[in-house]
């Protein structure tokens, strides 16, 4: 064997003792390695083919395939989750986006309900205060009537106290007249 076949057959050796822990990293480097043999693989005369170590390949291969399902699967769970994620904030964020907008209509409805409250008040207030002065003119004017009726007995009432007075001084008689 050639001391490149010796180095080449301990790199096999340490890729095939580090079992299915590896890493994805691990996986890139070994994907790494075979590139970097093929680079530097001795040409064959007449050809694009180059040679290479079988056995250094295919172990390295194996080596390769055994590890990606492991890694494969667990790249798919974290898209899975992540996905899973982006979508449950998704979803809460439309929710807060729904209630927001509702608790916005209700507001906007709440603000129109009460400016229309505010306005029929309004109305409520100009009509009432319309029907007090009214009721007040009208009160006015009445009680000016009945006033005038009583000043009006009054009147006639003090013209009978005034008559009896006369006729109770006429009918009184005069005074003796007293020695001085």
């Amino acid at each position: 064997m050639s001391e490149e076949t010796v180095t080449e057959e301990a790199e096999v050796i340490d890729l095939a003792d580090s079992s299915h822990g590896t890493e994805v990293g691990d996986l890139q480097d070994m994907v790494d390695d075979l590139i970097v043999h093929i680079h530097e693989a001795k040409s064959v005369p007449l050809s694009n083919n180059v040679m290479v170590d079988r056995e250094l390949f295919l172990d390295m291969l194996e080596k390769i395939r055994a590890d990606l399902p492991s890694d494969l699967r667990a790249a798919r769970w974290m898209v899975r989750e992540r996905e899973a994620f982006i979508s449950r904030t998704n979803e809460k964020a439309r929710e807060i986006v729904d209630r927001a907008r509702k608790e916005a209509d209700e507001l906007v409805s709440d603000s129109n309900i009460v400016a229309e409250a505010v306005e029929e008040a309004n109305i409520l207030v100009r009509r009432a205060e319309g029907e007090a002065r009214l009721l007040r003119l009208e009160t006015e004017d009445e009680l000016e009537k009945v006033l005038q009726r009583v000043e009006g007995h009054l009147g006639e009432a003090m013209m009978q106290v005034q008559g009896a007075r006369g006729e109770f001084h006429q009918a009184r008689p005069k005074p003796p007249d007293v020695p001085i």
